[in-house]
């Protein structure tokens, strides 16, 4: 019998709730036919549904009197996570939707995988004044989506823990940090593009043109992220961003959030 990979995901505070957790659930279900275990490590597993194994989050470990969380993805890469070491798990965000068959996403062959940040957005020109920061930002992954070996990078946490006020001062958030490290071990690999799409860029008919076309799935795409603003929410809410940016007709979004 094939051993069963991992799903895993993470809610704490009061941004996502346990309806969030199912309903991505629900989208894994729906489109992942091989053997599976959803995770969700989390500090509140009222309302999670059954099918869903909630356990607590993982603790960062950072030194005394360090009270700094928002790096706390990088508990990821504990090598004790949950009991897990040695499984092959893929991490998805809560908001994202999943739209098509997960199963390449275990197929590739390598190591470690996540989406190649710019792959979401459009080239941004001002940023070649800048050669080396232009080729660094080229290079971090998005952590909205990423596959691994649990326990095989634990250099991340370590680095981070070594000296967490260096890296926050160096890094201006954890995928920048956790890219970083990843490409001085050479275990940086992107999806290939089209995988992960994001919803305003690759979706929505670009500026006065949404106004004459509704959104559209990319062929080929398999999950949809709502990479800066507008954000998910705003998106089910009609809500662009910007003026020139229509919503329109999301039907089939709607139908593959529901799960």
């Amino acid at each position: 019998m094939t051993e069963p990979v991992l799903i895993l995901t993470m809610k704490w505070g009061t941004i996502y709730g346990a309806e969030d957790v199912n309903r991505l659930y629900r989208q894994v279900k729906r489109h992942l036919a091989r053997p599976h275990r959803f995770i969700c490590f989390t500090d509140d597993a009222q309302g999670i549904a059954p099918g869903v194994e909630a356990l607590p989050l993982p603790e960062l470990g950072l030194p005394k009197g360090h009270g700094d969380t928002r790096w706390r993805k990088l508990a990821l890469f504990r090598p004790d996570l949950g009991g897990f070491q040695g499984k092959l798990a893929l991490f998805l965000d809560l908001d994202l939707v999943v739209v098509d068959d997960l199963s390449p996403f275990f197929d590739l062959p390598g190591d470690y995988f996540i989406i190649r940040d710019d792959d979401l957005f459009r080239p941004k020109p001002l940023r070649r004044i800048n050669p080396e920061r232009d080729r660094f930002l080229h290079s971090v992954g998005n952590s909205s989506v990423f596959r691994y070996v649990v326990g095989a990078h634990s250099y991340i946490l370590d680095a981070y823990l070594a000296d967490p006020a260096a890296a926050t001062a160096g890094y201006e958030i954890s995928q920048q940090f956790q890219s970083a490290q990843l490409a001085a071990h050479g275990h940086l690999n992107y999806w290939p593009r089209g995988w992960c799409v994001s919803f305003k860029n690759d979706c929505v008919p670009r500026n006065l043109l949404s106004y004459f076309s509704d959104p559209q799935l990319p062929e080929g795409a398999k999950i949809v992220l709502f990479a800066g603003a507008p954000k998910m929410e705003d998106v089910f809410a009609g809500r662009g961003n910007k003026w020139y940016r229509r919503i329109g007709n999301i039907d089939w979004l709607r139908k593959a959030w529901a799960g």
